[in-house]
């Protein structure tokens, strides 16, 4: 009997690190294991401070990939291409013996904000969103200057800087290197030049030889070196093939690559992703362009991000407060709560926002709040329920950012996972934004292992990836329904307001 072919997905997360082995022709997941079982901590000896340890991920990596493995019995000689998906943002400094210099600032790490609000100003507004499209914000770029001047000695031993999927790249084949997506993410890239953002480079006083190569998030990124294949348990020379941001990848995993296409995601932090053929800017940079998985000079597709950091961390925050007043409390369970409470939760308004610096809220840092809270009549149901309506309301106000761009679509597709799996949630994402939901049996490491099949060549173009990719669940937005969701979403956007945010 001959042995299947398959791929391999790497899922590097701020919680953990997902693998999936995927079947390349039935296009099937045979596989899938998470490291650590608990979710990775995130250090933050300072407020507003969010770091990781990048050898960690690499041990989560390394668990996770036995782990899938084992339980599959995949043969390792049959894995036929590595794909890398990753979470965005984040800045990994190593020195000449690729050595890690300092813990990993990471994507909700608000440092840099006063760095980037800074630059924006001298570089000038039209300057930046027309060749950046962006702010240069609290992103990458911003992040290493931060170094440059908090940390001199650090800054003086950089032999390159990287993303945190760059990492995992650079400790499977011993390359260092990037891509042009990943420099957009960090606002490096210059849309107008079609190259290096020189211009912030100066300002930052950044030494351009710290950027790595770059190579196509589609093809060749290196090949297993032997350690790396003893570690894993894998063949050396295995090709990785493929490497994005967690969610550029999540859209390509939903099938998300052509204009006015939407995906959504709602796990730690919540998005929502359009795509678009060509470059725009929100004015006030509230939402962000990157360059997509399938871009190409000829053939432009970029990507509009709306991010809010403060989703289901919250879900998970709650979760744990309940839990010290009782027995141990499942995520289901607190669906099962939220469901009996009334659309609305019965005036209790719950602002999401206490995972650092929410751009979307041009940079404010709010915290996360109750409001309206009466102990007489609110329980913990409401609270469940609120919470979940709260990290619906922000991602409906950051929808209509993008439809002020002009970026419309009446279909959002989501992976059936992490906040999709609540009913409640579901239903009030449909309802408060009107949209047709379209859920489906993929994640980012399946999107990862599929792309690791464009780029080995497997699979003759994206589009061509997609089999065994199936649409699990539709929820459509019901007109009795809408009304008493929107009636909810304009007292949280009142709540908002008094916030003090435009």
């Amino acid at each position: 009997m001959t042995t299947p072919d398959h791929l391999l997905g790497f899922d590097l997360g701020s919680s953990s690190v997902k693998v999936t082995i995927l079947n390349a022709a039935t296009g099937k997941a045979v596989a899938s294991a998470n490291s650590p079982s608990a979710e990775m901590d995130i250090d933050s000896p300072h407020k507003g401070w969010a770091e990781q340890n990048p050898e960690i991920w690499w041990q989560n990596a390394m668990n996770a990939t036995h782990q899938a493995m084992k339980k599959s019995a995949t043969p390792p000689a049959s894995i036929k291409g590595i794909g890398i998906s990753y979470q965005m943002h984040g800045l990994v400094l190593v020195d000449k013996a690729l050595s890690v210099l300092r813990p990993s600032i990471i994507w909700c790490d608000s440092r840099a904000v006063a760095i980037g609000e800074n630059a924006f100003q001298d570089l000038g507004e039209s300057y930046c969103l027309d060749n950046l499209l962006n702010s240069p914000g609290n992103f990458t770029a911003s992040k290493l200057r931060w170094v440059r001047q908090n940390e001199p000695e650090v800054y003086s031993r950089i032999f390159k800087f990287m993303l945190p999927g760059d990492f995992l790249a650079m400790r499977l084949t011993g390359e260092v290197r990037t891509t042009v997506q990943g420099l957009s993410e960090g606002i490096f890239w210059d849309y107008r030049k079609n190259g290096i953002a020189t211009r912030l480079l100066d300002l930052y006083e950044i030494d351009p030889s710290l950027i790595p190569e770059t190579v196509p998030a589609f093809g060749l990124q290196g090949t297993l070196t032997s350690a790396a294949a003893a570690a894993l348990g894998l063949e050396p020379d295995t090709p990785v093939s493929y490497r994005a941001g967690d969610q550029p990848n999540n859209a390509f995993s939903l099938k998300t690559l052509e204009p006015g296409e939407i995906a959504a995601t709602a796990g730690t932090s919540g998005v929502i992703y359009g795509i678009i053929d060509r470059p725009a800017s929100d004015r006030q940079s509230r939402v962000n362009t990157f360059v997509h998985v399938n871009h190409t000079p000829h053939h432009q597709r970029l990507g509009v991000l709306l991010c809010v950091n403060g989703t289901g961390i919250m879900n998970s925050w709650l979760r744990k407060q309940i839990q010290l007043t009782g027995d141990p409390v499942s995520y289901e369970k607190l669906n099962e709560l939220a469901a009996r409470v009334p659309i609305g939760s019965d005036q209790l308004c719950v602002l999401p926002f206490g995972n650092g610096a929410e751009r979307m809220l041009l940079n404010n840092d709010l915290g996360a709040s109750f409001h309206g809270l009466n102990f007489n009549r609110h329980t913990t149901a409401h609270l469940c329920r609120a919470v979940q309506e709260g990290i619906v309301f922000s991602l409906t106000y950051g929808f209509e950012i993008l439809n002020q761009m002009g970026l419309r679509s009446d279909v959002v597709r989501a992976g059936q996972a992490n906040m999709f799996l609540s009913d409640t949630f579901c239903e009030a994402f449909s309802n408060a934004t009107g949209s047709h939901i379209e859920l489906f049996n993929t994640d980012g490491s399946q999107g990862a292992a599929r792309g690791a099949g464009v780029g080995c060549g497997y699979y003759s173009s994206p589009l061509s990836a997609f089999d065994g990719l199936t649409c699990v669940r539709r929820i459509e937005p019901s007109q009795e329904k809408q009304e008493a969701y929107q009636k909810a979403f304009e007292h949280w956007k009142t709540v908002l307001q008094l916030q003090n945010i435009n």
